[in-house]
């Protein structure tokens, strides 16, 4: 995950993450692995996922996004990959109706984890994902 410049994250959102299917082959099937952190005093407004690359050699690839251990699903809930046909916003079970509203807002600092589901994605040959995430962070003024 990289954190954005100020010139970039003009654009909405702060962090954005990238995962080639050799990245979540690394990760495996029911893995997981942290890729961003909310500071203290911070929140999520905003989860996207974008499938820049169609995934092939797979047809079950399903991602959560969120900050519990376990069952990462608060921003992006068992989003199933290789059925997009578009970028898929806030469906996370701490949104609802996808608003826009700040999220997961925590007094100490959280993992935000991307949780991997996909029984064949050792035999994907193709794809990737990119995740952006707008963090908000009011902790830096204190």
């Amino acid at each position: 995950m990289s954190e954005l410049s100020n010139n970039e994250a003009g654009r909405g959102f702060t962090h954005v993450y990238t995962a080639t299917y050799e990245d979540l082959q690394t990760i495996g099937n029911g893995g997981q692995l942290t890729i961003a952190t909310i500071p203290a005093g911070g929140a999520v407004e905003l989860a996207g996922v974008y499938e820049s690359v169609a995934f092939a050699g797979t047809t079950s690839l399903v991602i959560d996004v969120g900050t519990t251990a376990g069952d990462p699903d608060e921003f992006i809930d068992a989003l199933d990959v290789d059925a997009m046909t578009a970028p898929v916003f806030n469906t996370g079970d701490a949104f609802t109706g996808g608003q826009s509203q700040p999220v997961g807002g925590t007094s100490t600092a959280a993992s935000i984890i991307l949780e991997v589901t996909d029984a064949a994605i050792a035999s994907a040959t193709a794809g990737e994902i990119v995740i952006g995430l707008r963090i908000v962070d009011l902790g830096q003024f204190a």
